[in-house]
């Protein structure tokens, strides 16, 4: 069976519905690892509980970025992971982990893009007024929210909404999207990392 990672920096909900999926059986794909650049995150309680190993690094306590993904990358070849998922991860993957896992790192974005890339994507729709965005899920690139979409979801936007109203709506949606589009993902579409 394949195995993938969850990147994640900050409580975890898509984590948690990864947890859940992978738990009930018939998901096509091992949760092998979670990573965050936040040790003290609740992301990694998640993980803890639900009897999953976890890698929690500083980035200050590494040269740069290039050390850090390489530790990163030896935790996911010591454990086969083939995709890593990108679920609330709040660092800009660098050429180490671009390279080697190239065409099998997804994201999870809240907006349809190309609209709102980047961070604050609800503040900057209700800002903007927008009467709709949604969910994009999509590949990863070296760019920030880039990547060649693989699937969108649209949420209306209310008058009234705030960001956390609206955001209330979005991970439900999220919640729906990224485990259903993950798996698919595995299933049908063969994996040739040389890197494994």
């Amino acid at each position: 069976m394949s195995a993938f990672a969850v990147f994640a920096s900050g409580s975890g909900s898509n984590l948690q519905r990864f947890i859940e999926e992978t738990s009930l059986g018939g998901f096509p794909a091992t949760l092998a690892l979670v990573v965050s650049d936040r040790p003290g995150c609740y992301a990694l309680a998640r993980a803890k509980q639900a009897g999953i190993p976890v890698f929690a690094f500083n980035p200050k306590d590494f040269p740069d970025k290039g050390a850090y993904e390489r530790a990163i990358l030896r935790e996911l070849r010591a454990r086969g992971v083939a995709w890593i998922v990108l679920a609330g991860y709040m660092r800009l993957l660098g050429s180490t982990l671009l390279k080697a896992y190239q065409g099998y790192i997804v994201n999870i974005h809240p907006s349809l893009l190309p609209a709102f890339p980047g961070k604050d994507a609800l503040g900057q729709t209700i800002q903007a007024g927008a009467s709709m965005t949604g969910v994009t899920i999509h590949f990863v690139d070296e760019g920030i929210d880039t990547g060649p979409p693989i699937a969108q979801a649209c949420v209306p936007v209310s008058p009234d909404d705030s960001v956390e109203s609206l955001a209330e709506r979005i991970h439900t949606t999220e919640h729906r999207l990224y485990p259903a589009v993950v798996a698919d993902l595995i299933r049908f579409c063969p994996v040739y990392l040389s890197t494994l």
